[in-house]
């Protein structure tokens, strides 16, 4: 008589190294960065990466009466990469966490002009995302331009939604890091972990599967939802029907 899958020795040493490898990844990149381990291709966004390690704690929570005062600070970031805007023939890794660190930053900056607001959807009527305000390269953009005609459009990876923040309780968390050129790839994966097995945004145990949103209108991106779920859930994850959670649109503080 086989073994079944709970009992099957290999699949449960394959499981547990399954469940060591995000451990140790999400450990890696858990420590504040210094200036010693950017490369030159990170060098653009150090400053950003200080302000995030000073303002924003590991669970995406947001210090912005203490970004505020430092907003001359965001401010300059914001000026570097108005001058310094990936084109056609950019790497990949350097031209994608150009565009994710931009869309974060500008949120934050959008908040921080706008604090004490509780809710991002207070501005602009809801339609904040909408709002050609962002100054890059001569050209002016909006958060939906960002995320829908460049970084969905041009690279396709679902691993995306989990790297923006929307500065809402229910948005995937801002990470405390700016996002790297030569650690693009390791953030990507570590965020996409520590999202969907975060029981404050995804319940992945009981019946039925309960998701963000972020899942529902998204969910062309995922293709195969249940098999992406797998590749990323740290425990056996079985075929069940699926509801989604309702969003949180207080601010991410």
């Amino acid at each position: 008589m086989s073994l079944s899958r709970q009992q099957n020795p290999w699949i449960v040493r394959l499981s547990t190294m399954k469940q060591t490898f995000w451990i140790l990844l999400l450990l890696a990149l858990s420590s504040p960065l210094t200036a010693q381990q950017f490369t030159a291709v990170d060098s653009l966004h150090l400053p950003f990466n200080d302000l995030l390690q000073q303002y924003v704690n590991s669970e995406g929570q947001v210090r912005y009466d203490g970004l505020q005062r430092e907003h001359a600070r965001l401010q300059a970031y914001l000026q570097k990469l108005s001058n310094q805007v990936p084109e056609v023939s950019t790497p990949r890794e350097v031209a994608m966490a150009y565009w994710i660190n931009a869309y974060n930053a500008f949120t934050l900056d959008l908040i921080v002009r706008n604090y004490p607001v509780k809710s991002i959807l207070q501005l602009d009527q809801g339609k904040t995302w909408d709002v050609k305000r962002i100054p890059l390269g001569g050209k002016k953009y909006s958060l939906n331009q960002i995320e829908h005609e460049i970084l969905r459009k041009k690279w396709a990876d679902p691993r995306i939604h989990f790297a923006l923040n929307c500065a809402a309780k229910s948005c995937p968390p801002l990470l405390h890091q700016a996002y790297l050129p030569s650690q693009l790839e390791q953030q990507l994966e570590a965020r996409t972990f520590y999202f969907i097995n975060h029981s404050g945004y995804n319940q992945l145990s009981g019946q039925p599967l309960r998701l963000s949103k972020i899942f529902e209108w998204y969910a062309a991106d995922f293709e195969d939802l249940h098999t992406f779920l797998r590749k990323y859930y740290q425990k056996e994850l079985k075929t069940r029907k699926i509801s989604y959670n309702e969003y949180n649109w207080d601010l991410n503080r």
